[in-house]
């Protein structure tokens, strides 16, 4: 769907948004800036203009809704607390990155009443959100599309149409997937030249040049030798993305091994207490900060009970060196792990200590291998 050369649009439109994260928030405000009418709902209320009591109320007021929420199941009771104050009038537009289901779910909710729906994930940052410069891959029926069409190129530099409803969400879920993988591969890389005591800047120098440039890689880049970790499209949501996909592949028998590791290093951000930052976040496992010497480790807050056999490798493990870092007691896996006869009486055992989760559960998982 290509754009047209005017973008002037009626003044006298009301537009409703529900959802004030990074982006909800940013369109709102791009939308007054651009003199329309707009009317606002969030979960949690928020000290800003023309908020109001409930979806239902926002629907008396505005014909077109826009809806920038989190994750599946706030769409759909977004959408079914709307549901009951739609009309034939109204125009709903899901914006959320949600499983393809999920969306016929909203969708389906949507037009039983009556309402129009029109499938809207979109790419872009917070910055694009503000300028009004997200690309949208929109999914729907001709007529809702071209009725609502006005709506998204307020906010939009570009709308490419996709197919029915839930196979935007199907295409978002995909360039996430080359987003994540994009960034954890730099992160590595990252680590690489570090280790070869190269500045990192010459790495940035020689990707710019490099066929495996990217749009992404161009704005993360700096960000990450700064260590800047500020949010434009956070650790939760975008493990939420990868989860999508990997339920994706589960349910076509796809083996897809990037994804894998991409969700597994936001999760582990996520365990480390992270999933409010950027999702270049999982620099931190790769680079340590300059003079530092090692990487960040997970902090465990609380204590956590230990099985026997949690117990037994602990005790095997060792004790910490001095200087905090693990001693190398284990020549093998098969030293510690086997427990098929009784430890020697005589050897000296040293007493137990607390152990980093992810070894613990490395070592857990070669005995549990080795019973199999």
């Amino acid at each position: 769907m290509e754009r047209p050369a005017s973008t002037t649009q009626p003044k006298h439109i009301n537009i409703g948004v529900i959802g004030l994260g990074i982006i909800g928030r940013a369109i709102a405000a791009h939308l007054r800036r651009k003199q329309f009418s707009v009317f606002v709902w969030n979960r949690s209320p928020r000290p800003v203009p023309n908020f109001v009591g409930s979806p239902g109320e926002l629907a008396e007021f505005c014909n077109y809704i826009q809806i920038f929420v989190s994750d599946d199941g706030a769409l759909l009771q977004t959408v079914e607390q709307l549901s009951e104050k739609l009309t034939p009038r109204h125009i709903i537009f899901a914006h959320s990155t949600v499983a393809p289901d999920s969306m016929r779910a909203a969708a389906d909710l949507v037009e039983r009443r009556g309402a129009r729906f029109v499938e809207a994930c979109f790419t872009g940052s917070k910055s694009a959100a503000e300028k009004g410069e997200l690309v949208y891959y929109v999914g729907g029926t001709d007529e809702a599309l071209r009725e609502g069409r006005r709506i998204l190129e307020a906010s939009s530099k570009e709308i490419l149409y996709i197919g029915a409803v839930g196979q935007a969400s199907a295409i978002k879920v995909a360039t996430n997937m080359v987003t994540a993988g994009t960034i954890q591969a730099a992160a590595e890389a990252l680590a690489l030249v570090q280790a070869h005591g190269l500045p990192l800047e010459k790495f940035v120098e020689a990707m710019r040049v490099n066929a495996s440039y990217s749009g992404t890689l161009a704005l993360k880049l700096p960000k990450m030798l700064e260590r800047d970790f500020a949010p434009h499209f956070s650790v939760k949501h975008m493990l939420k993305d990868m989860q999508i996909a990997s339920q994706i592949a589960l349910s076509h028998y796809l083996d897809l091994g990037v994804t894998a590791a991409a969700r597994d290093q936001l999760l582990e951000q996520m365990q480390w207490g992270h999933g409010d930052d950027d999702y270049s976040a999982v620099l931190r496992k790769y680079l340590h900060e300059p003079n530092s010497g090692h990487s960040e480790e997970p902090q465990i807050q609380e204590p956590f009970e230990q099985s026997e056999a949690e117990k037994s490798i602990t005790a095997l493990a060792g004790a910490e060196t001095p200087n905090g870092q693990e001693a190398a007691v284990v020549t093998s896996p098969e030293s510690v792990l086997d427990f098929s006869g009784t430890m020697n009486a005589t050897a000296p055992v040293p007493a137990p200590v607390p152990l980093r989760r992810g070894f613990l559960k490395q070592l857990l998982s070669r005995f549990s291998s080795a019973e199999e």
